[in-house]
């Protein structure tokens, strides 16, 4: 995998949209979360958060982990991921997805690694290659960063670089 692809709402969040009095959107992310970018891409794989939505919190928080692409407003997430896969010369089997819905199908379909969370929706669970056991905002990004790394023979070097 050269690219973990993220779903923002029900994989980097629980999937709640709070809303405060004055109407400012409030989402939580977990740190283990960020962790886990962060050793992505301490290892050289790029990051992108992918939503359909579009949200002030999430690019600010893409900012501060410094990704590759923040994409907001992609009403087809597999069209958005093929452009990713282009910009960076890639091949969507060089290309792990993390979603929690239905819209998210056509992409975790086309992924070379395609993964959900613990809480998806009823029957995501068939379409892809492995279920986290974490539910989305509770970890579940950190457990991918994981399996992507020990799959690649990197994850003790990523630790250890980051311990440094």
């Amino acid at each position: 995998m050269r690219l973990v692809i993220l779903d923002v709402d029900g994989v980097l969040t629980d999937g709640r949209i709070l809303l405060d009095d004055r109407g400012r959107e409030l989402k939580a992310f977990h740190v283990r979360d960020g962790y886990g970018i962060a050793l992505l891409l301490g290892a050289g794989i790029r990051v992108a958060f992918l939503s359909q939505r579009r949200s002030a919190a999430v690019a600010r928080r893409g900012r501060e982990l410094g990704l590759s692409a923040v994409v907001q407003g992609a009403r087809n997430k597999l069209v958005a991921a093929r452009r990713l896969a282009r910009r960076w010369r890639l091949e969507l089997e060089e290309i792990a997805f993390i979603g929690d819905d239905l819209p998210d199908l056509p992409l975790l379909d086309a992924a070379g690694l395609a993964v959900t969370v613990a809480d998806a929706a009823a029957g995501l669970a068939r379409h892809v290659h492995w279920v986290t056991r974490a539910a989305g905002g509770a970890g579940a990004v950190r457990e991918v960063a994981e399996l992507v790394l020990r799959a690649q023979g990197r994850w003790a070097s990523a630790v250890g670089d980051a311990l440094r």
